[in-house]
């Protein structure tokens, strides 16, 4: 999916689109996709401007857009302006390296669970194959 794509399913725009690519998705599965990340990055001013480091909840954030458009495609459809997925808990988020300007933050998501519209997912995202962060993410969807 390229960034037109991405903009039909997900409502987040600049600067809280933290999604540039999707590499794959397996509906009722998983997807990959990735964001590559530049020192223009708005938070980069202030996280830090002495040595730039992406927040990490940001990288759940990252995570939690790949997981909405997974459950999307899950469902088959596009969302309208009344659909929207919540974030609704975050479990087990570890952090094991930072992420920097210059690197491209691959974003792992698989679907463990789908329940009357509370998802679960475990995610990973991934610098140069190396684990940057992981968790276990809940999302629930309503209607606006």
């Amino acid at each position: 999916m390229d960034i037109h794509e991405i903009l039909e399913y997900l409502p987040h725009r600049y600067p809280f689109l933290l999604i540039d690519r999707v590499l794959e998705v397996v509906p009722g599965k998983s997807i990959h996709g990735y964001k590559n990340i530049t020192i223009n990055e708005p938070f980069f001013v202030g996280h830090f401007p002495h040595h730039p480091v992406m927040p990490g909840v940001l990288i759940m954030e990252a995570l939690a857009q790949a997981a909405g458009i997974l459950s999307f495609k899950t469902e088959g459809k596009k969302p309208t302006q009344s659909d929207v997925f919540y974030f609704a808990g975050i479990d087990e988020a570890r952090f094991k390296r930072p992420v920097m300007p210059g690197d491209q933050l691959h974003l792992h998501v698989e679907i463990e669970r789908h329940m009357r519209g509370v998802w679960k997912f475990k995610g990973e995202a991934r610098v140069d194959g190396q684990l940057a962060a992981e968790a276990r993410l809940m999302c629930a969807k309503r209607d606006l």
